[in-house]
């Protein structure tokens, strides 16, 4: 997360605001479109119904052209 500037509660905050959300090409992942200081930002989360958990595999700043 430090390499990408942000850090767990910044993580909250993008969950905790998210926009929109939709599948991801790898079955049982969805993106979640959010904002991070202003910008665009996806965030690919599976959920662990066993344990009832939603696993973060990654976030990045999404660059609009």
């Amino acid at each position: 997360m430090i390499d990408r500037q942000f850090n767990e509660i910044d993580l909250r905050k993008m969950l905790h605001h998210a926009k929109s959300y939709h599948q991801d090409i790898i079955e049982g992942r969805w993106i979640i479109t959010t904002h991070h200081l202003q910008h665009p930002w996806e965030v690919i989360v599976e959920p662990d119904s066993t344990s009832n958990l939603l696993v973060v595999i990654t976030a990045y700043p999404v660059w609009e052209e």
